[in-house]
């Protein structure tokens, strides 16, 4: 029925700000439910959100989601303006939750251009039922939802608080002019929605232009000139603000209280003569002007992967004219060097700019791990609260797309696994309710993201045991650091649980989530202590786009290594290279004994310097592992941009991609954590 639809702007629309408000309801009711209790503006809040994603529905026709929606409008109505005592804060926030689900999974069918056929009667029944309970019409409240009851024995009763501020008055007359951000698109149809939105609200409502709908030239005339409404409220300026500034594209707003300005048809620059002579006086008599503009636009996605696209091949075509060959028989490039220092000055301000407009804060991936701590916390019967830090990190948004599956089967094994039930925590005398932190912080060029709980720790000799009976671990248990030995719980298949349940069990989980983070360049770290706890680290870089790279060459080839994988470089003797009894080869650096591996003979690259103290040592590291690389030379510190391998290259162990230099020759990316994987 909606095949299609996926590239009509209207529904783009519709899904971006649909998604928006459901996330944004979702964390309110969440805080709530901590708080036990709700507060006016918290109540005005969600009927407001929840009457926006019903008027936006039902403009696009789609019933399901505007019936959801239409329902617990209905009962926060009651609530605000009843304020009954028989609330129930458990039943409150699974009603609405439930009607979140249900208005994010039809989304998500909106996007796979797939049909909505969602069937909402029994979630609308449950919220009909418990609107009726709350009236007095019913004796008894036993609604449900998905065959979960919605109220606990004993459960505490949260209350209402009162605002302070006043949300209506009596009726006044209002002018507003909105302006929507430069490159928006379809402003007529824009207007046409914030008019739908605003009719629910307002009386005696009128807009110029008039024909918003029927002609689509209207759009260019609001781009240059406004969307001029004219109407009565009884809503305070500051409500109606609040109202036109939470559309997304609303880029200014001029709100004003007036008296008598004229017919609604008079001609708009006429008006806009009176509004600009207004504001040249103080307000007085009733005016009152509520001037604020909006900061932040909504770019498309792509338009940022093309900006950066285009970046990165403008650094490559810098390094193509600055190492150009033709330069090396020039007599005097003085004048050239300054020249290039002021371009390279200038591309690299361009790069941070752009890196930081792809830069997207950790806080509503992190934010959305609270529900899950929430929804198993009651199924399985457990006090787990979650405590988040560091949410304002920035990633590459890219790294973000990578983070939320790895993040929420993190979440999961801590709350299902790691911590113990009621009944054992009380016997070990450890705190009735259980915390799980998430943590976010910057170190160097990485993003440490840190899931840590309280609970039992990892069983370190059942882990073994099981890895060695599947094969996973072939090392004696002497051989084997505790992080080794942890880090198997990271290998496909690989289960201690024996019992089967909805959340864990089959095998699958924390292998998604070395992948997810494997593939965004990063590492998982695994620290348990017995009793007190499990800490999982993941290491990932900020961006993925444009590294710093050491160019090392071999032979005829030169290879990348990211700089930050690097820890000293430095000329060996030869006779500090000895054999191991399994025929490795291994250096000796101030005690320490560090494997070597030459990258002529890992890659089968023809070259002369086949001599430890005629080359160079490299020494790398990847989760405090170490690896010494045997290279002919270092050639110099260069940005590079990373490109993915062609497909007809398959997958090489121990690269991650390839990038061009400055001579246009291509070379290929080491990827130190290949390099470095344990046996």
């Amino acid at each position: 029925m909606y095949k299609g639809f996926s590239k009509e702007p209207m529904l783009e629309m519709f899904i971006f700000e649909s998604l928006q408000l459901a996330e944004q309801l979702e964390q309110t009711i969440l805080a709530n439910e901590k708080a036990r209790c709700l507060e006016q503006n918290v109540i005005n809040e969600i009927f407001r959100i929840m009457h926006t994603i019903k008027g936006s529905a039902a403009m696009m026709m789609f019933d399901g989601i505007a019936s959801v929606a239409h329902s617990i409008e209905d009962l926060f109505y009651y609530i605000r303006e009843s304020c009954p005592e028989n609330l129930e804060y458990s039943t409150i926030c699974d009603l609405v939750l439930g009607s979140i689900d249900y208005i994010k999974r039809e989304i998500a069918k909106l996007e796979q251009d797939c049909d909505l056929d969602g069937d909402p009667k029994a979630l609308i029944a449950a919220v009909g039922e418990y609107l009726s309970v709350i009236r007095g019409n019913s004796g008894e409240n036993t609604a449900k939802i998905d065959d979960v009851p919605l109220l606990a024995a004993g459960e505490k009763k949260f209350y209402i608080a009162t605002s302070k501020s006043s949300v209506e008055t009596g009726n006044i007359r209002y002018r507003a002019l909105v302006f929507f951000s430069s490159d928006c698109e379809m402003e007529n149809i824009r207007a046409f929605n914030i008019v739908h939105q605003l009719k629910d609200q307002v009386e005696e409502i009128d807009y110029l232009p008039a024909d918003i709908i029927e002609n689509n030239a209207t759009a260019d005339f609001i781009r240059e000139n406004g969307f001029d409404i004219l109407f009565t409220s009884r809503l305070v300026p500051e409500r109606l603000k609040e109202f036109f500034l939470k559309d997304p594209f609303v880029d200014h707003l001029d709100l004003r209280v007036i008296e008598d300005e004229g017919p609604v048809d008079e001609p708009l620059k006429a008006r806009k003569q009176i509004i600009a002579a207004d504001t040249e006086e103080a307000p007085e008599q009733g005016r009152q002007p509520v001037n604020c503009r909006q900061s932040m636009i909504s770019v498309n996605v792509g338009k940022l992967d093309q900006l950066m696209d285009m970046v990165g091949e403008l650094v490559i075509s810098e390094a193509m004219v600055t190492f150009n060959p033709d330069l090396a028989t020039a007599v005097s490039l003085d004048n050239f060097h300054k020249a290039v220092r002021q371009h390279r000055k200038i591309i690299n301000e361009l790069q941070d700019i752009v890196m930081s407009i792809r830069m997207v804060p950790l806080s509503m991936t992190f934010m959305k791990m609270n529900r899950i701590v929430r929804d198993m916390s009651k199924k399985l019967n457990k006090d787990v609260i979650l405590e988040i830090s560091g949410e304002d990190t920035e990633v590459d948004k890219n790294i973000i797309e990578h983070l939320s599956d790895p993040l929420m089967h993190l979440i999961r094994n801590a709350t299902d696994h790691g911590i113990e039930s009621r009944e054992e925590r009380k016997r070990l005398g450890k705190p009735p309710v259980a915390r799980v932190q998430l943590e976010a912080k910057n170190e160097g060029g990485d993003v440490y993201i840190v899931v840590r709980d309280d609970g039992a720790g990892l069983n370190k000799e059942k882990i073994l045991v099981k890895a060695q009976a599947q094969g996973l671990i072939q090392k004696p248990e002497s051989e084997l650091s505790d992080r080794e030995i942890y880090s198997a719980i990271l290998l496909p298949g690989f289960s201690t649980t024996e019992v089967i349940s909805q959340f864990s069990g089959r095998g699958v989980g924390m292998d998604v989530v070395a992948k997810n983070i494997e593939a965004v360049r990063g590492t998982v770290l695994i620290d348990s202590s017995p009793g007190l706890g499990t800490t999982v680290s993941l290491k990932i870089p900020l961006t993925l786009a444009i590294i710093s790279g050491m160019q090392v060459k071999v032979g005829n080839a030169v290879y990348i290594i990211p700089i930050t994988s690097i820890k000293e470089s430095f000329k060996a003797r030869p006779g500090d290279i000895f054999v191991d009894p399994d025929n490795n080869e291994m250096i000796m650096v101030r005690g320490r004994c560090y494997p070597v591996v030459r990258l002529h003979r890992r890659y089968q690259v023809k070259t002369d310097i086949t001599e430890i103290a005629d080359g160079i040592i490299v020494i790398v590291e990847n989760d405090s592992r170490f690896l010494c690389l045997f290279a002919d030379a270092l050639l110099g510190e260069q940005q590079v941009v990373v490109k993915a391998l062609p497909k007809f290259m398959g997958k090489i162990e121990g690269i991650s991609g390839c990038t061009l230099l400055g001579n246009g020759k291509a070379c290929l990316i080491l990827d130190v954590a290949g390099l470095i994987k344990p046996d």
